[in-house]
């Protein structure tokens, strides 16, 4: 049986892999660069991109593998995806809130969802909400739902 190897999201960015890596290392715990690919004259009647330009960027988030792509113009984010980021306390969560807002979209803060200064999407989640909004009462449910909005 083949050994299972972890997923890692790759993010698609325009030119901005390398400076998001370094946002995002720089707000969760024990997160890390790893390796940056380059590009080289290879390909260049395709991609387009300068000969020592940065390809990929290989990061982990609070130990998770991601890989920044420098792709171009060609592909956007939307919020189709978004990251979830439980949290365990309310100091949590204002972190994460605060931190990935920076410079963000405001119009696109609600219920709990943000998107960063790069057009990603995060949902900032108190780790009892799904509990909450889950349970056996209604009553508390919905209680519990109004309060996100």
């Amino acid at each position: 049986m083949p050994s299972i190897q972890p997923i890692v999201t790759c993010l698609w960015f325009d030119h901005q892999a390398e400076e998001a890596a370094k946002f995002y290392t720089a707000i969760f715990p024990n997160s890390r660069i790893g390796r940056t690919a380059h590009y080289g004259e290879a390909g260049k009647e395709y991609h387009g991109k300068e000969p020592g330009s940065v390809l990929t960027v290989e990061f982990e988030l609070n130990g998770v593998p991601f890989t920044g792509l420098n792709g171009g113009p060609i592909f956007r984010f939307n919020e189709a995806i978004s990251f979830q980021v439980m949290c365990d306390t309310q100091e949590e969560v204002d972190h994460y809130w605060v931190k990935l807002n920076e410079d963000g979209d405001p119009s696109a803060q609600q219920c709990g969802w943000l998107k960063d200064k790069f057009g990603v999407s995060w949902q900032i989640v108190p780790k009892v909400l799904p509990e909450l909004i889950s349970g056996p009462d209604p009553v508390k449910s919905q209680r519990a739902m109004q309060a996100m909005f």
